[in-house]
């Protein structure tokens, strides 16, 4: 089968593999009918993921058809449509139980590899290094999902792939980040990144009553599809000193909550901090924590910073700001089954906009290499692509 595949810092191929066999009874093979690249992809083709081998298939949101299911198995069939949650979940140990899937005690091979990086080892995740137990991910025509009995959720009949899709990562993840501000109603948020995920988070905030949704971006696509999403105040980083345009815009007080969806590959704006971090990004995959340190400061005090984006390691932050403040920090990878079913139906009622941001559509897995390009360096108008390979 045709799969995409990591063999280096930028350099994503698309291979042909042996196809996916069951291993356990909880084990499906599933034909993938579509599948996407996400911003957390292009932190493994740049390098900034350790535990990547040359081969690795990548690719975390996709879902499709039923081929092939474990002896006994008996919550799908051959011929159910399925999306498969990014994180792998056992069902059975104390996290899973709780509702924290990210964190899984069960789901990930290589556990104690992440217990060394983190203290504690995380879930189990598709297409992700080797931290995250090495399983193949779904950039491929047919991908092995284990464990699903517990995860996984059978499409509901009429509604198509694309409105379903992202349930597998981006939308609950906006939808967590936003959850984490505690949002009331009135509030002021203010939201770094109109990539996806941050497109997902200010629909969420907006759903959730948030009064000022301001969203700091440069890129002109994203800002559209931004104030299309909900965003009330637009700050160009490249043009304005955001702490100070989101003082003016809050009368001084500042935001309630701020969120960070850009993480670990953050790009700061004009002076000093620019021209570091250009050199940064030409020289070294050193993470630029340009964007959370800014939030951080320009979050109001005893409020609230969420943490959507991805980081893997040490990070140089304002520890005195966060305790003289009296801030609260939120984070973590998606706990995406807490979320299914509340999102499926604001789905179904229309309540968020699915596919305005796909903007690459591709039937060929074998575009992958140069469309992964084509979303890391934003040319081409690219916000999102989907491959629809079967």
């Amino acid at each position: 089968m045709k799969a995409l595949c990591w063999h280096g810092k930028g350099d994503i191929r698309c291979d042909t593999v042996p196809d996916p066999k069951i291993e356990d009874a909880r084990d499906v093979i599933i034909k993938v009918t579509s599948c996407a690249i996400c911003g957390s992809d292009l932190h493994l083709m740049d390098g900034q993921m350790p535990t990547m081998e040359s081969g690795d298939v990548l690719g975390h949101e996709f879902m499709g058809e039923v081929v092939e299911v474990g002896a006994g198995f008996t919550k799908f069939r051959p011929g159910d449509r399925i999306v498969v949650p990014f994180n792998i979940n056992c069902g059975e140990c104390r996290q899973c139980k709780l509702g924290n899937y990210s964190v899984c005690q069960r789901s990930n091979r290589n556990g104690a590899m992440a217990a060394a990086q983190f203290g504690y080892t995380t879930a189990g995740l598709f297409g992700y290094s080797h931290l995250t137990g090495g399983y193949a991910g779904g950039q491929a025509e047919y991908v092995r999902v284990p464990m699903a009995d517990v995860a996984p959720m059978l499409a509901p009949e009429g509604i198509d792939d694309e409105h379903l899709l992202f349930l597998t990562d981006i939308l609950p993840t906006g939808w967590q980040g936003a959850e984490h501000c505690e949002i009331q109603g009135g509030e002021s948020i203010a939201i770094w990144g109109a990539g996806p995920v941050g497109l997902f988070t200010i629909q969420s905030a907006k759903i959730m009553g948030a009064e000022r949704i301001i969203v700091i971006e440069t890129v002109p696509e994203r800002i559209a599809l931004a104030r299309k999403s909900g965003a009330t105040d637009i700050i160009d980083f490249m043009k304005e000193d955001v702490f100070e345009r989101i003082k003016e815009i809050t009368k001084g007080e500042g935001a309630d909550a701020v969120i960070d969806c850009v993480g670990m590959e953050a790009t700061a704006g004009h002076g000093v901090a620019g021209i570091v971090s250009t050199l940064q990004e030409k020289f070294t995959s050193t993470e630029r924590p340009y964007v959370l340190m800014e939030a951080i400061k320009a979050v109001r005090p005893c409020g609230i910073v969420s943490i959507p984006g991805v980081y893997g390691g040490p990070l140089p932050i304002n520890m005195g700001s966060i305790v003289q403040k009296g801030l609260t920090l939120k984070s973590g990878q998606t706990h995406v089954k807490r979320y299914l079913e509340t999102l499926t139906k604001l789905i179904q009622e229309g309540r968020f906009d699915m596919t305005s941001m796909i903007t690459h559509r591709s039937t060929d897995l074998a575009d992958g290499p140069d469309l992964y390009k084509t979303f890391r360096d934003k040319k081409d108008g690219c916000v999102k692509v989907v491959f629809h390979p079967n």
